[in-house]
């Protein structure tokens, strides 16, 4: 199936680690400790050595200091992938703080939300996000506001060409800069004058809360799973004996949003873990990620297969190469064997699935990094990791060898609950610290496992359950269809109807009769779909997940209150 060069080390991963008792800032401290002179991070083409990574997360500590961040403070994050996000992530951490990520493109009281259910006092905000941050301040507990202005992470001349009297300049500069009011501070002035702080009053431990990532995850209601150090440290332990790469050798892609468990863990700590160089990109384009392998090539990415497919479609319009990516890792989605085989062709290197959750930091199976991994499959347990398939009704009962059920998942790796959610804590982590995913899987003989989709949309149409992800798999294969989305809405008779929305590629049309003889070909009758409905877009996650919640409920509401005339 694949083009694999000889650079490409095999490795198989061991069965059991050792996870030290130690916080996620010693990771760092023993990367600048042992690779001080090593580019940590190379942003637009700006770089700081660990040394000098070190030094400005010293003086962070200091600003965060001087705002009142104590030990157990909840520090806010509002930003997106640059240089500051690191400084301030390690910073507060060093302090004892815990840090709360959001995505920078939420709305206002998307924010609100989640601000006042962390109690964070601080927020460090991307200059574009600060008005709605403002806005939302007098519903939370923050009392300050600190602004990040991007441009100043970018290289020197980079700044002064934002300063230019032309229109690109102009432009370039509106995107990444917002208004600020007179009276909120700014990041890196407080950072350049304050006195660097080496050691702190009360350290951070193993056992102390890190991180709270706020996630939909299995409860439906965005909450914020609360990581420990130990939990992090964990997966990125297991992650580096999973992959065997070699530390100070090699160069991550920062494609993946920082605000998320995927791209914080795989992008910040397991590179941090490794001593490598991340180099970071505001957001995933493809024109500049192929610009950044010219000045610096990248060994490692990190992605979400429509990501791998940009890619390599860029590659091939532009003729600029991929191929020092050795590996990369997909997740957040099923890696389509499509997607995998061109990537490998194209790169020659590999390219393996990952499957996790925020709630378990977010790895907790994958396939290997060997020629005999699955393309397809969730792949096999991480290192220390157990992992079962039970009764959706029972959940303490395993299923039959063989059968489908319910994956749940026991490690170091796994969260501690849910703040401020005992209730939601309790459905999803059962006494003996088994986390019920929410993800109906199968295993094979082999011992690997497979998706076969989300247990809460599962569709059940006359008592039959309709699993959405094999009809999308198959609709997929129908000429004209970009994208689709399935999913089941109320039905008095059988209790669900299977809905398609699909996106058309251009010049093509589809109709419901095409749908259903196309998937009569593999599809039982009762999976075939009785609405076919045509978007130009389907919502995706802030890491590209098709939304299949919310096109359903713009379904519902298109129905309820369908236009003027019909």
């Amino acid at each position: 199936m694949s083009i694999v060069t000889e650079t490409v080390v095999h490795h198989r991963p061991p069965m059991e680690v050792v996870v030290p008792d130690e916080p996620l800032t010693e990771v760092l401290r023993r990367a600048v400790r042992e690779h001080p002179k090593v580019i940590a991070v190379d942003f637009m083409g700006r770089t700081l050595t660990y040394r000098q990574l070190s030094v400005q997360v010293s003086k962070a500590v200091g600003a965060l200091q001087n705002l009142g961040v104590r030990h157990g403070d909840r520090v806010a994050l509002v930003l997106p992938n640059c240089t500051s996000h690191l400084v301030a992530f390690w910073a507060a951490l060093r302090l004892g703080a815990v840090v709360v990520e959001h995505n920078p493109l939420y709305t206002v009281d998307a924010l609100a939300h989640q601000l006042e259910d962390s109690g964070a006092s601080v927020v460090v905000a991307w200059s574009k996000t600060v008005p709605d941050v403002l806005e939302a301040q007098p519903r939370t507990q923050v009392r300050t506001v600190v602004a990040v202005d991007l441009a100043r992470d970018l290289p020197t001349t980079s700044r002064y060409a934002l300063r230019l009297p032309v229109q690109k300049a102009r432009d370039t500069a509106a995107k990444m800069r917002g208004p600020v009011p007179k009276d909120v501070q700014w990041w890196h002035k407080l950072v350049a004058t304050a006195e660097p702080v080496a050691a702190v009053d009360r350290p951070p431990v193993a056992d102390d809360l890190a991180l709270l990532q706020y996630t939909g995850g299995t409860t439906g209601v965005p909450r914020g799973a609360m990581l420990t150090h130990r939990n992090l440290v964990a997966n990125v332990v297991q992650g580096e004996a999973w992959t065997g790469m070699a530390r100070g050798c090699e160069t991550v892609y920062g494609v993946l949003p920082f605000f998320h468990a995927f791209g914080m863990t795989l992008c910040v700590s397991y590179a941090t873990q490794i001593a490598a160089t991340l180099v970071a990109f505001p957001n995933f384009d493809p024109d500049q990620v192929l610009a950044a392998l010219g000045r610096r090539p990248g060994t490692f990415l990190p992605a979400v297969p429509p990501m791998l497919d940009r890619l390599v479609d860029a590659s091939e319009r532009t003729g600029m190469s991929l191929s020092s990516f050795r590996y990369a890792m997909s997740g957040a989605m099923s890696l389509p064997p499509a997607t995998a085989r061109r990537w490998e062709e194209t790169t020659g290197g590999l390219v393996i699935e990952g499957y996790g959750m925020t709630e378990t930091s977010p790895v907790a199976l994958g396939n290997t990094f060997t020629p005999d991994r699955r393309p397809g499959a969730l792949g096999i347990p991480f290192p220390s990791t157990e992992v079962r398939l039970t009764d959706p009704e029972d959940p303490t009962r395993e299923v039959e060898p063989g059968q489908p059920g319910e994956l749940q998942i026991r490690g170091p790796q796994v969260f501690s609950g849910y703040w401020n959610g005992p209730e939601e804590t309790a459905q999803q982590l059962l006494p003996d610290g088994w986390l019920r995913s929410g993800d109906f899987v199968r295993r094979d003989d082999d011992g690997y496992f497979y998706l076969v989709d989300r247990l809460k949309e599962v569709i059940v149409t006359g008592g039959f359950k309709v699993y959405p992800s094999q009809v999308e798999d198959h609709l997929r294969g129908l000429e004209g269809i970009e994208d689709v989305a399935v999913f089941g809405v109320p039905e008095e008779e059988r209790g669900e109807s299977v809905v398609a929305a699909i996106v058309l590629k251009v010049g093509h049309t589809v109709d419901l009769a095409a749908v259903r003889a196309w998937g009569e070909q593999r599809l039982a009758r009762y999976a075939l779909p009785k609405q076919l409905v045509v978007l130009t877009e389907l919502p995706r996650s802030q890491v590209g997940k098709v939304l299949r919640r919310v096109v359903r409920e713009h379904v519902l509401r298109r129905e309820e209150n369908p236009p003027p005339g019909m």
